[in-house]
């Protein structure tokens, strides 16, 4: 029966947490290494209602991308959401992976599943940060084209719905046809320059301010709002396959309570 350090150090080689950002608190962050672990919840978020539900499936390990620890923290107590959440997995025995911009950054994780649910073609890093073992470039990001021709920014936009079962985005028509398009999963807007420097005509992301969009009519750069836990939460099948296939013994499942934060009224 496989640990969950046994886990850590295989997703590791899947996404290695070396690859995560400065400010990132990716990694092991909750439980005993030596815990063995029957079942897995994987989740994009660890909130207290994944926890409740861990505990009710009786998972040794909650695999999440966001962490459930965020910066430096100077205690642990119900005073706080973090250390509720934090008492919570360690009273129900619940230990916490999370891999975050390593998993943004990686060759099959986030961006890359990104960009095939758009079915972009040939996708690259729209920031490569370097390679890996076997000399694939890694970055925040994917670019790629539509295997089609370009089309029209209404129809990529109800494409976009589609692929990620939404019932809006937001977004702006900068006059171009669609073809060479950027993903970033999350909020990545500030990569903006970078899309345009690529050649591109759209841009995916999430978490946009007004700025940006004024910057990106000046640009001409079409782009799309599509939301946080959409353009991410596309990597939790991803992680599943990686577990079953590293841990054919394990039980693992998605998360059935996650999901988009708000609605549209």
């Amino acid at each position: 029966m496989a640990t969950v350090r046994e886990i850590y150090d295989y997703l590791d080689g899947k996404a290695p947490f070396r690859y995560q950002e400065g400010f990132d608190n990716a990694g092991f962050l909750v439980g005993r290494g030596d815990r063995e672990v029957r079942r897995v919840l994987v989740s994009l978020d660890i909130t207290p209602e994944a926890i409740d539900e861990a505990a009710a499936l009786d998972c040794q390990l909650i695999v999440a991308h966001h962490p459930v620890i965020w910066g430096q923290i100077g205690q642990v107590t119900d005073d706080t959401t973090t250390g509720q959440r934090v008492l919570a997995l360690i009273e129900h025995g619940v230990a916490a992976i999370c891999a975050h911009t390593n998993l943004d950054a990686v060759e099959g994780g986030v961006n890359s599943a990104l960009a095939a649910r758009l079915e972009l073609r040939d996708p690259v890093p729209l920031e490569e940060a370097g390679t890996d073992e076997s000399g694939i470039p890694y970055g925040i990001g994917r670019v790629g084209t539509l295997p089609d021709g370009p089309v029209s920014l209404p129809e990529f936009a109800q494409r976009l719905k589609s692929a990620l079962d939404l019932d809006g985005v937001r977004a702006l028509d900068a006059g171009a046809p669609v073809h060479k398009v950027a993903v970033g999963g999350g909020a990545c807007g500030s990569m903006l320059p970078l899309v345009r420097a690529m050649g591109c005509d759209t841009f995916v992301t999430a978490d946009l301010k007004h700025d940006l969009y004024l910057e990106a009519r000046a640009l001409g750069v079409n782009l799309l709002d599509a939301g946080h836990y959409s353009t991410e939460t596309v990597v939790c099948p991803v992680l599943v396959d990686w577990l079953r296939a590293g841990f054919p013994d394990l039980e693992i499942a998605i998360s059935r309570t996650q999901s988009e934060v708000f609605t549209y009224l």
